[in-house]
Formats: structure tokens, C-alpha cells, sequence
């Protein structure tokens, strides 16, 4: 394999599982020196291994600590060129249509989700400042952001559209300093987090039915996407969404 991210280092946050874990693998086997960050402190241990691999323990919601998690990557000396903001919750089973939606479930979602968000897009652009090299900023986007799939899921799918907003006015902010900013939008992609809706051999048909490649995503596909937009083979693309749904947003 050829090492696409050789030299660069970057930080991926809800990396101790699923699709946050492929990236932050992937990205070490392409070369990277990788920041496993997640609020499950023994998880991000577990998954960061190897001298180019570092655990952060992190709630992106808390400043303080989404703080703290830099001020620790940058006293180990390694200089930022990627961030993935990848962290995020989607809360099955409370999240609903709007006139049946609870103010504390709405709350939740958009502090992880979109305060979240910010918060480590924000000192995550600082980071990439202090070295003047620029980089790339990774956002883990939804279909829901972009059509009516989540309308049974208003938090969800809200926190993501604004996401996506996020996303366009960093990529014009920061273009001039070379810092580059792009959605990688996942579709129906089977790990832990859809579960809940794919236990059911009949909701996962109808579902994967709606793709028109005729099967569900997987890590792997999302995390090809990243390396391509992490690496200096992007160093044009900014402000764009990544599709990688298997052509579920084009119906």
C-alpha cells in the first residue's frame, strides 16, 4: 500500500469505534501519525496502538477538554495537518418528528453533534495556524443533512445541516491560509450506530433497497474517501460534499 499520508498527522475524534475507528486505522496504515480521540477513554486506548498512534480522552462538548486534548498533542510535539470531525450521536428511540420531540433530546444532539462541531473545528483551526502549513479539516456529514431520510429524526438530522453550513463557511474563511475544509457524507454504512434500525432483516432490505448499488456501505468505503481529501492529491477541493452513500441521495 502506498502511503498517501507519510509525514502528516492528524486527529480523528469518536475513534475508538466504528466508522471514527476505520479512519484513524486507515490513516495509520497510509503513513499518519494519528490522535485516536473519544469520551471513552479505555476504548481510545485500546484502539490507539503503536508509536505512530496517541489516545485522547475528549468530550467534544466541554471546551475545556476539547482544549485540554490539544494542549496534549501539541506537549507530545506533533504538529497538526488533518482534522476529522468525526464524533457524534444519534439518539434512537427519543429522536422524533418535531411536535414530538423533547427539549432534552434536541439539547444532547446539538451539543455533541453541532457544539461539539465547532468546538473542535475551532481550535482545531488554531492548531493548523501555529505551523503555517495549513491542512485539512474532515467533517463526517448524513444523507439527512441533504434530503428527507431523517424526517423522523428532527435533532439529528438538523445538527447535521448545520454541520454541512459549518463546513462551507470554514472552507471560505480559511481557503487563503490553505486550510481546506470538506464533507464526507456516509450513507446507510453498517456499524454499532445503526444497529438499532438494521436488527430487523425486513427494515435492513428496505433500506438497502433504496440504494441503487444494491448493498449497504461499510468503514472501508467512507474511510478511502478521507485518505483522498487528507491527502495533497485534494489540495484543490475545499467547500465540497463527498458522497459516499452508493447513490441513496441521487433518488
Amino acid at each position: 500500500m502506498n502511503a498517501r499520508l507519510d509525514g502528516k498527522t492528524a486527529l480523528v475524534t469518536g475513534a475508538a469505534t466504528g466508522i471514527g475507528r476505520a479512519i484513524a486505522d486507515r490513516f495509520v496504515a497510509e503513513g499518519a501519525r494519528v490522535v485516536y480521540a473519544d469520551r471513552d477513554a479505555a476504548g481510545a486506548q485500546a484502539a490507539a496502538q503503536g508509536p505512530n498512534a496517541l489516545a485522547a480522552t475528549v468530550d467534544i462538548s466541554d471546551e475545556a477538554a476539547v482544549e485540554a486534548a490539544y494542549a496534549a498533542v501539541a506537549a507530545a510535539d506533533w504538529q497538526l495537518d488533518v482534522i476529522v470531525a468525526n464524533a457524534g450521536v444519534q439518539l434512537f428511540g427519543h429522536d422524533a418528528k418535531i411536535a414530538d420531540l423533547d427539549l432534552a433530546t434536541w439539547q444532547r444532539t446539538v451539543d455533541v453533534n453541532l457544539t461539539g462541531t465547532f468546538l473542535t473545528v475551532k481550535h482545531g483551526v488554531r492548531a493548523l495556524r501555529a505551523h503555517g502549513r495549513g491542512g485539512s479539516i474532515l467533517f463526517t456529514g448524513s444523507p439527512t443533512a441533504l434530503n428527507g431520510e431523517g424526517n423522523e429524526f428532527t435533532a439529528y438530522s438538523s445538527s447535521k445541516a448545520g454541520m454541512h453550513g459549518m463546513a462551507r463557511a470554514v472552507a471560505g474563511a480559511y481557503a487563503h491560509e490553505n486550510i481546506r475544509a470538506n464533507v464526507v457524507v456516509p450513507g446507510y454504512t453498517e456499524t454499532t450506530l445503526v444497529t438499532t434500525i438494521s436488527e430487523d432483516p425486513e427494515s435492513r432490505a428496505a433500506i438497502v433497497g433504496r440504494i441503487p448499488l444494491g448493498r449497504a456501505g461499510s468503514p472501508r468505503d467512507v474511510e478511502g474517501a478521507m485518505v483522498f481529501l487528507a491527502s495533497d492529491d485534494a489540495a484543490f477541493a475545499t467547500g465540497a460534499e463527498f458522497r459516499v452513500d452508493g447513490g441513496m441521495t441521487t433518488l
